[in-house]
């Protein structure tokens, strides 16, 4: 297996490290029921750079919290792609949470990521700069189980694709309730959801 060509000059030096997780996730990550079967001649394009994309909207130098990481999808691909960030992934399932553990640890990232099992809403973290969520919840709930986890100043990045303009349209009275704002941003072939404080 092979990353593709079209892996950014910018990630050469993680492109080891992203071949063995796209390995990794066609393996054992299939094997698990963690990537569904029909996902696996798309691990590169759909899950590892749709994720590690996001890390043009992250600041240097911060904690992220990758709240339900599943198969660790965006957490790992932006812990590999960024060396600067520490990254929690959060993960309430412990059969998933197991698989993060092992990943994290044939990678060789556990110096910089740390496998939470818990759930978002029962804040078993403190509050950092950025919390990321990818295939989690419509916006509205997510904006309700993760705001909490942001620190001041900070804000939540929701993968959300074609549905995105929708859901923030659906979380507009949360918005409003919590002085947040929402905006899109198109990322490569990606659109994300930056929830901050209203100013």
């Amino acid at each position: 297996m092979t990353v593709s060509r079209e892996t950014p000059e910018r990630w050469d030096f993680a492109a080891p490290a992203l071949q063995i997780y796209e390995a990794r996730l066609a393996t054992a990550g299939l094997e698990r029921g963690l990537i569904g079967p029909r996902e696996v001649d798309r691990l590169w394009e759909r899950h590892i750079l749709n994720s590690a994309v996001l890390e043009r909207l992250i600041p240097q130098d911060v904690t992220v919290i990758d709240v339900g990481s599943g198969a660790g999808l965006p957490g790992i691909p932006l812990a590999i792609v960024r060396p600067d960030l520490n990254v929690v992934l959060l993960e309430p399932l412990l059969r998933r949470s197991v698989f993060l553990e092992e990943t994290v640890d044939l990678l060789g990232l556990g110096d910089r990521v740390t496998v939470v099992r818990g759930r978002a809403e029962d804040r078993p973290v403190p509050p950092t700069e950025v919390v990321t969520a990818r295939a989690v919840a419509a916006l509205d709930q997510l904006i309700t189980w993760c705001w909490p986890l942001v620190r001041k100043g900070g804000q939540l990045i929701a993968l959300k694709g074609e549905r995105a303009q929708q859901e923030v349209e659906e979380a507009g009275a949360t918005l409003r309730k919590l002085r947040l704002t929402a905006t899109i941003q198109a990322v490569e072939n990606t659109a994300a959801v930056i929830v901050s404080a209203a100013e």
